[in-house]
């Protein structure tokens, strides 16, 4: 049965994007007037465990009956919820965390705007819409995911919602968060076009020491200048985020190189700035921190073999046929072959994301792909008709990349 006193809005960020003219992903709407009963009678289905959301039964959209809430406990779950006709569209739209996500839009295209949300469009402001942002500590971290959504049209966070996002963090209340909350927002923002903006905020007010403190060690750590123009090793993280995510859009491509100089961090500084060493030590460092934040395993097993390997491959000229054979073989490509283009594109970004190198050349990628299709090619068929067996076809199977590789190797050598 339908109500017809109740009112739906397009929310959130589908108004934010069409504002800004960027194509929305999703659509969210808040349904002002309604009840539960009344929404499933026309086939909408629940979803919603904490509050009343419904999926619509043909769009599948989310539908949310409006709602206030009230802050009960500690952490981003520490809230109560009241949804009933009664609660109006503002009341609504002021528990949301920013202004530009207060904005409605009704069937007939006006707009509700109570919390200046265009305005705050225009002058690119990410600002809090109440006081009650800092009763969330989650929001600190979807205010850094929307810097790295938004950083490429013009945005800032306002100095106000930047004070309180250090307060969130100073009240200890981020330590609530679980890591499959933390991992689900820098899934999203290590999507976007502008990743490091989101860890860039983080440590701006203070949160990148607590949910990464493996990469917030990393800004201050020197490296060679001759080597490294820009120095400190967190500002070279950041410059290879952003030069992978014009090579790849794959999840686990841009995290493996987020994390590629993690054992850096751990250098001891009688060291600095050399880094002897630093490979392996950042596969533990990847380790612990996949381990906190149930990081998915791809991510994980690639971010290793980046970790562990990359300076091999910067080194490819030099190395003997032997080691790209072993090289091979530990990047475990014989039996997954397409992890050697991930694993170039995280090299090549660690070289691009120096200052003044984003143009580098890095013609390891050409030379090491075509002796991985020599080695590759070898025949195991071949081996066995010869009469090995059991460990000997292993071992010749090496023998013979090994040979198909230094063939390679003699040929690059001519040109």
């Amino acid at each position: 049965m339908t109500n017809n006193q109740a009112k739906t809005y397009l929310v959130g960020g589908a108004v934010r994007d069409e504002l800004l003219g960027i194509n929305p992903k999703e659509y969210d709407w808040v349904v002002v007037g309604d009840t539960p009963e009344s929404l499933a009678d026309r086939g909408f289905r629940p979803v919603g465990q904490s509050f009343p959301v419904f999926l619509h039964p043909d769009t599948k959209d989310e539908y949310a009956l409006a709602r206030t809430e009230r802050k009960t406990g500690r952490g981003y779950k520490g809230f109560s919820f009241y949804a009933d006709p009664s609660v109006t569209l503002e009341q609504d739209l002021q528990r949301r965390d920013l202004t530009i996500n207060a904005i409605a839009k009704d069937d007939t295209g006006a707009i509700t705007d109570p919390f200046g949300g265009q305005k705050d469009l225009r002058e690119r402001q990410l600002k809090h819409v109440s006081d009650a942002f800092s009763e969330d500590p989650l929001r600190v971290l979807r205010v850094a995911r929307f810097m790295a959504k938004l950083a490429p049209y013009g945005f800032s966070v306002a100095p106000e919602t930047l004070l309180l996002m250090k307060d969130i963090v100073a009240s200890g209340e981020l330590e609530e968060l679980t890591p499959e909350r933390i991992w689900l927002e820098t899934e999203k923002a290590l999507l976007t076009d502008k990743p490091r903006f989101y860890f860039e905020t983080l440590q701006q007010v203070g949160a990148l020491k607590i949910l990464f403190p493996e990469i917030d060690i990393l800004f201050g750590v020197p490296q060679n200048p001759k080597y490294h123009p820009e120095i400190d090793t967190g500002l070279h993280t950041m410059l290879s985020l952003e030069q992978i995510c014009s090579d790849s859009a794959e999840l686990s491509v841009r995290f493996a190189t987020l994390v590629h100089d993690l054992g850096k961090g751990t250098t001891p500084k009688e060291q600095w700035p050399s880094h002897n060493g630093h490979e392996e030590r950042g596969v533990k460092q990847i380790e612990l921190l996949a381990k906190r934040l149930r990081v998915p395993n791809d991510c994980r097993d690639l971010a290793i073999k980046v970790s562990r390997w990359h300076l091999h491959c910067h080194r490819a000229f030099e190395l003997k046929a032997g080691t790209i054979e072993k090289l091979f073989s530990g990047l475990d490509l014989w039996r997954n072959p397409d992890l050697l283009k991930d694993f170039l594109q995280c090299c090549r970004a660690d070289i691009r994301g120096r200052t003044g190198m984003e143009k580098e050349e890095y013609s390891q990628t050409a030379y090491l792909s075509e002796c991985f299709e020599a080695a590759r090619a070898v025949d195991s068929q071949a081996i066995r008709d010869a009469g090995f067996e059991g460990a000997e076809i292993g071992k010749k199977m090496q023998e013979a990349r090994i040979a198909a590789i230094q063939e390679i190797k003699s040929q690059s050598a001519k040109r």
